[in-house]
């Protein structure tokens, strides 16, 4: 029974995820549906959570829009995420970042990642 729930599973996969981990920036074109119309709407934000696994696997983005925190959280095999583009790497020590919740204005930045 649980190699043909696997089996399943494994056909929902995305075979191109993006790489990215917590504390990354991110733009996240997502397909959102309005009446009988279709666009993508671009959610731009630091990633403050991934957890999950297999086709289950969730993340979770940040961002602050007119000085109020909005979060949201997309399945990352879904058909309605478009794509991830990593905008830049952050340098963190954590893997959930909920701290930042409490943070405002430059407190709430993540350091860049350089390599």
């Amino acid at each position: 029974m649980n190699d043909i729930i696997k089996n399943i599973e494994a056909a929902q996969l995305k075979e191109n995820v993006a790489d990215f981990r917590v504390g990354d920036t991110v733009k996240v074109s997502a397909k959102v549906k309005e009446g009988n119309r279709e666009r993508i709407q671009v959610f731009e934000g630091t990633v403050i959570k991934r957890q999950g696994g297999s086709n289950r696997e969730t993340f979770t983005v940040r961002k602050n829009s007119n000085g109020v925190g909005v979060e949201k959280t997309w399945p990352l095999h879904s058909p309605i995420v478009e794509k991830i583009e990593v905008v830049r790497r952050g340098k963190v020590r954590r893997a959930k970042l909920y701290y930042l919740r409490d943070r405002v204005g430059k407190a709430a930045r993540v350091k860049e990642l350089v390599k």
